[in-house]
């Protein structure tokens, strides 16, 4: 599949598979991070995509984040298939760490994947399953 991507910044870098195997592209930050008006620390990527219809980029963190007192603000970022804005990684954070992104560090992964499209029915009951509404802990784990 080819998605096409617009540089928003002069060192915007173009995501590339580290490894042949790995679900994710690398996306890297374009300036030193700022603090918005929520307490967010924000990274621009300085990247713009025109995602297929039909699939979705999820936005994850990198597994370097727990080097750090980072955190993704909204767990997994989802980018619409109709956003053609910059995408931007925002994190909270929590305690001390001596190591923090960068300016040209890599912040965060996208993996580009089919969107189902659902329709939803609404019934009285759904049907009978051996877990029920078991839910947080049910297995006793």
């Amino acid at each position: 599949m080819k998605v096409k991507i617009k540089k928003l910044h002069p060192n915007a870098v173009i995501p590339k598979y580290a490894k042949q195997d790995d679900a994710g592209v690398d996306l890297h930050c374009v300036s030193d991070p700022t603090i918005d008006t929520s307490g967010n620390t924000v990274f621009k990527t300085g990247l713009a995509f025109e995602i297929p219809s039909g699939y979705v980029g999820l936005l994850f963190p990198r597994s370097s984040i727990s080097k750090t007192g980072y955190h993704l603000r909204n767990s997994v970022g989802v980018i619409d298939a109709g956003y053609r804005g910059e995408v931007i990684v925002k994190f909270g954070f929590k305690g001390f760490s001596e190591t923090h992104y960068k300016k040209g560090d890599r912040v965060a992964q996208l993996i580009i994947m089919p969107r189902p499209y659902v329709e939803f029915e609404e019934v009285d009951e759904l049907s009978e399953t051996d877990r029920g509404e078991g839910g947080f802990g049910s297995t006793g784990q």
